[in-house]
């Protein structure tokens, strides 16, 4: 994305009321959400370990995720440093459980089960032009992850128990 530099935005933590409400569906070429692609991108930015991040976990109930799996050891395709408007998971496939932690929830991580490989469709900020990302692996779970933030679901409400659930002993996301 270009444009000018965002600014780095505080990032919510559970249980703040915005990161358990659905997000709204926004215009992708609204000056207002070119913005504030350009601040996500900033705040995910700021936070070397940090592969993806939400609208909603920065205060704004808008259906917009910025993403990065390219830094992360597991992960296998990268589709590059990317915000997506409104974005739609259209594939899901190869199932399997993998540890999973959130900026929004301190101290915790938990085995969640997420699609292996996904199709994703959303518009890009600014110009409003169509994209289709294929992601599989780490970067797949990165996408569901923030999808999940735009529909008001933590990854601790995909967790099956008790037994699985983890304390984070260092800061990574998913």
């Amino acid at each position: 994305m270009n444009g000018p530099p965002g600014t780095v935005r505080q990032v919510l933590g559970a249980p703040d009321p915005v990161l358990s409400t659905p997000a709204e569906r926004v215009d992708p070429t609204a000056p207002e959400v070119v913005a504030a692609a350009a601040d996500l991108l900033a705040t995910l930015r700021a936070e070397p370990a940090r592969t993806g991040l939400a609208a909603p976990q920065i205060g704004l109930s808008w259906r917009l995720i910025a993403f990065d799996a390219g830094r992360h050891p597991r992960s296998r395709s990268w589709a590059g440093e990317l915000v997506v408007v409104n974005p739609r998971l259209t594939e899901a496939s190869r199932w399997h459980c993998g540890r999973e932690s959130c900026t929004s929830v301190e101290g915790l991580m938990a085995d969640v089960r997420r699609a292996s490989r996904i199709t994703l469709d959303g518009r890009l900020p600014g110009t409003g032009k169509p994209v289709t990302i294929e992601a599989d692996a780490f970067e797949a779970r990165c996408i569901q992850h923030q999808l999940d933030h735009l529909d008001g679901v933590l990854f601790l409400d995909r967790v099956s128990g008790a037994l699985s659930l983890h304390r984070r002993l260092h800061s990574c996301d998913a």
